[in-house]
C-alpha cells in the first residue's frame, strides 16, 4: 500500500507562523535514537532566531544508538542530551513543521501523524548499516537540514531584513 503524504510549502507555512512566539521543528523517527536525534542537533546548531528543533520516536529505544554521538562529534556537533522520547499528540500539534525520517513505513506510526501536514525525508535506519553507511545517512541529513534552514532564512530575509545564517 502506498501512503499519501500531505506536504505544506515552507513559504506558506512560515506565513502562518508569524504570530507564534517560538517555532518548533519536530523530527520524528521510530526509535529516536539516530536519524531524528542527528537532525535535531544539526538544526539547533544553526537555528534561526525564534526557532528550535525537538525530536521524538514512535517506539523510542531505551538509549540513543551508540554511534550517534561519535558520528555527530565527527562533524563538530554534540548530540542532544535527552534520552529517546515518545512522540505525543501535544508535540505533533505544537510543531510548526513535522519531518519524519522514515517512520511512515512503520506500523508504529500513529494515525494522528498521518492526518497532519508533514514532510517525509525517509532515510534508511543507520543502525542497520556499517559505519560508512551511517556516515552517508548523517551527511544526507545534514545537507537536507542546511537546505531547510536556508529556506527559513531566505523567507525571513524577504520579509524583514537580512538575518545572518550561523556557520556561514
Amino acid at each position: 500500500m502506498r501512503l499519501q503524504v500531505r506536504t505544506v510549502g515552507v513559504h506558506a507555512r512560515l506565513l502562518q507562523l508569524l504570530l507564534m512566539a517560538e517555532n518548533i521543528v519536530l523530527f520524528i523517527c521510530v526509535e529516536n535514537a539516530g536519524r531524528s536525534l542527528m537532525a535535531e542537533a544539526m538544526f539547533n546548531a544553526r537555528a534561526p532566531e525564534g526557532w528550535r528543533a525537538e525530536s521524538a520516536g514512535t517506539r523510542p529505544a531505551p538509549h540513543p544508538n551508540a554511534r550517534t554521538a561519535p558520528m555527530l562529534r565527527e562533524v563538530g556537533l554534540e548530540a542532544p542530551r535527552h534520552a529517546p522520547r515518545f512522540l505525543t499528540v501535544e508535540m505533533m500539534e505544537a510543531a510548526a513543521f513535522r519531518i519524519t525520517m522514515g517512520c511512515l513505513d512503520d506500523e508504529s506510526c500513529p494515525a494522528k501523524l498521518r492526518t497532519l501536514p508533514l514532510t517525509d525525508w525517509g532515510y534508511p535506519d543507520p543502525a542497520r548499516l556499517d559505519d560508512e553507511g551511517f556516515r552517508r545517512v548523517r551527511d544526507q541529513i545534514m545537507d537536507r537540514v542546511k537546505g531547510f534552514v536556508a529556506e527559513i532564512y531566505a523567507d525571513e530575509k524577504r520579509r524583514a531584513g537580512h538575518p545572518k545564517i550561523p556557520g556561514t
